[in-house]
């Protein structure tokens, strides 16, 4: 009986040993299945973070975001420009003095912050931006110094009204952002510290960089195209049209998000007749304006260089300017900001206009030639500075032409980031606008003279009498009035 229980005891201690242990052991695979399970998901998630498309959506979220923002603030700026000067009108002294000053505090505050936080922000970026791709390694040129100098400098810049773009700016900006976003992507693939993968992705920020200041994301890889005209990768299509498209969708999403838009449209709208765009008289005249512009912007790169090589030379005006960087910018934009003056000489030249409204104003489907015999409707809004009572509509565009013609050449050498896409897309929508312009005037000439071959007619048929006594031709002339954009003609009904 002793022997008996002693080894139901071992039988039972036996028991209860194997069950803990296998209770133990269960808990142990339990918790090594949900380490290799948490294992696996993050191996999963490292690897999908890794991906292009992942650090492409993420470039064009931050470009669209960055690009709005500028343009929000730069507006904002340029609403208070204009509020200043109108709730001034009436003392021509102070419009003068606020007209000057705030385009001035801007301008040097934009370069002697880009000069104290980081001196590579000043300028394009766009040349920089070159060597870098063909494999020169220039210091702080990427870096999040430069990326806060640039934005903040080139949003001063816009806001201040002067002449300048944000083109080429934005590209180094988006340049500077896929550099630093290459290096947090590093984290999760080792592949973005690959020196051959950090050049594609400079390649698809220049085209995010287009894509996000025109919402053009076809024109934006077709600049990528451009800047890396040596070598372009196909591989880089792709990512190119995908980072570029998602940009500027977002781009045009926040305007609608921020009421500016109705919809998702273009940056710039035009009106267009789809069903026959153009007439075949018209090619000779689009051809002299491509060979005019041509030359036009031959010559504006030279006067644009020879200014920078003026400022180069080693005289004592150049030296006493370089040690003291706020009298150029300054001087420039007081030069500048007295010409457009309105009250001034800027009446002549359509100089309350900001350089946005100006495009705008270009892109309105009215021919001021054929307003400027009528008073001025009230619905014309900004076109209405285009027209002066005692001055011609082609000396203003001309005046207008020439005087922003060497503006955005000097403008574009101030110690500030700046670009000059936009002042040269004004230039260029003048050409056309003078030669359109120029036919509107002589279609008004001839509806006058049709006009007065009709009044001919109607005296002619009115003193004529039939051959039957009893009837009498009664002949009506219809004067329609169609609107400024469409002039006035008279039409003969019998």
């Amino acid at each position: 009986r002793e022997q008996l229980g002693n080894f139901a005891r071992r039988e039972a201690a036996r028991l209860l040993t194997e069950r803990q242990w296998r209770r133990q052991a269960g808990e142990n695979t339990t918790a090594t299945g949900r380490k290799d399970c948490l294992a696996r998901v993050r191996r999963y998630i490292l690897t999908k973070m890794g991906e292009d498309w992942i650090f492409l959506v993420l470039l064009g979220l931050t470009m669209a975001l960055v690009s709005w923002t500028m343009d929000y603030a730069s507006a904002k700026s340029l609403q208070a420009y204009k509020w200043m000067h109108r709730e001034l009108k009436g003392n021509v002294a102070l419009q003068y003095l606020a007209w000057v000053t705030y385009p001035m505090i801007l301008v040097m505050f934009a370069s002697l912050f880009c000069h104290l936080v980081s001196p590579q922000a000043i300028g394009s970026g766009i040349p920089e931006l070159k060597t870098i791709l063909r494999g020169v390694v220039l210091k702080e040129y990427l870096t999040l110094k430069a990326f806060i100098a640039k934005v903040i400098g080139l949003t001063a810049g816009l806001g201040s009204g002067m002449p300048v773009g944000k083109e080429g700016p934005f590209v180094h900006i988006a340049s500077i952002c896929a550099a630093v976003l290459s290096r947090f992507m590093s984290i999760f693939s080792g592949v973005y510290e690959n020196d051959g993968r950090k050049q594609d992705l400079l390649v698809c920020a220049c085209a995010v960089g287009v894509a996000t200041c025109f919402a053009a994301p076809i024109g934006g890889v077709l600049f990528s195209i451009e800047v890396t005209s040596t070598y372009f990768a196909v591989r880089n299509y792709w990512r190119g049209y995908f980072a570029a498209t998602f940009s500027a969708f977002i781009f045009r999403v926040l305007s609608v998000w921020n009421k500016d838009a109705v919809t998702i449209t273009a940056l710039f709208k035009t009106n267009f007749r789809m069903d026959f765009p153009f007439d075949l008289q018209e090619l000779p005249a689009f051809a002299i304006i491509g060979i005019f512009c041509g030359f036009l912007g031959a010559f504006f790169v030279y006067l644009n260089r020879q200014v920078v090589l003026l400022m180069r030379r080693p005289t004592a005006l150049t030296r006493f300017l370089t040690k003291h960087r706020l009298i150029y910018p300054g001087a420039v934009t007081l030069i500048i900001a007295t010409i457009t003056f309105p009250p001034g000489f800027g009446q002549f030249m359509a100089g309350e206009l900001m350089p946005r409204e100006c495009i705008n104003s270009l892109f309105d489907n009215y021919t001021w030639t054929k307003i400027s015999e009528y008073p001025a409707p009230p619905g014309l809004g900004r076109s209405a500075a285009w027209l002066h009572p005692r001055v011609s509509v082609f000396i203003i565009l001309l005046l207008f032409f020439i005087m922003k013609f060497w503006m955005s050449a000097v403008s574009t050498t101030m110690p500030i980031p700046s670009g000059a896409f936009m002042p040269v897309f004004i230039l260029g929508l003048l050409r056309p606008g003078i030669k359109q312009e120029t036919g509107g005037w002589g279609a008004c000439n001839k509806k006058h003279n049709k006009l007065e071959t009709c009044n001919l007619k109607l005296e002619k048929l009115k003193n004529l009498k039939t051959r039957k006594t009893k009837h009498t031709a009664v002949v009506t002339y219809v004067w329609t009035r169609r609107g400024p954009e469409q002039g006035t003609e008279g039409k003969l009904r019998a």
